[in-house]
């Protein structure tokens, strides 16, 4: 099964098309000239949610930023990336983080890439991010593919704690914002 279904991938990448705000975003990812770097999380999710439910209602103002530089695994190089970044916009709250050094936070195995270590972000929806390529085309990184997405599912990915992705459903209360979401309540996934 092909996780990043044709259906769902163009779907995702005309809503990213349509939306200037994500495009200068990615743009400006671009600009960093950082190696596998993405835009994801939230911010993509969340244009989904928000198209799949006519509405539009999602504040843009925490931008995730990922990278993966197994050289250097200073949390000073993501400080220094996110002040150009509050230069280039300083309406955005920017969280840039180098994937290659994420594993000792999480008390996690190496990751390999960015797209490994997004495939332990806590939710299947969460775990999508987009970036320019050289050609200025859209590609999309989602690891545990696009259908919990764009079917309104919220369900941990098989490498985030049971325990945390329930306190996230508490904290985020995604239903109150977009009522056709189905949430895993039950250990066993879907």
């Amino acid at each position: 099964m092909d996780l990043l279904s044709t259906k769902y991938k163009t779907e995702l990448i005309n809503i990213i098309e349509k939306d200037a705000f994500i495009m200068e975003t990615l743009a400006i990812a671009k600009g960093l000239k950082l190696n596998d770097c993405w835009v994801g999380a939230g911010l993509i999710r969340n244009a989904v949610w928000d198209s799949l439910h006519q509405i539009k209602t999602t504040k843009r103002n925490d931008i995730d930023v990922v990278f993966f530089d197994a050289t250097t695994l200073s949390e000073a190089l993501e400080k220094e990336i996110e002040a150009k970044l509050i230069q280039i916009n300083p309406n955005v709250k920017w969280s840039v983080k180098n994937q290659a050094r994420m594993h000792l936070r999480n008390n996690h195995k190496q990751y390999s890439n960015t797209e490994n270590a997004i495939s332990y972000w806590p939710e299947t929806a969460t775990a999508i991010a987009a970036r320019l390529n050289p050609n200025e085309e859209i590609e999309i990184l989602a690891p545990h593919g696009l259908n919990d997405l764009f079917n309104l599912v919220v369900a941990p990915t098989p490498n985030f704690d049971w325990n945390m992705f329930q306190e996230r459903i508490e904290e985020k209360q995604w239903k109150k914002q977009w009522k056709n979401l189905k949430v895993i309540q039950t250990k066993e996934k879907k």
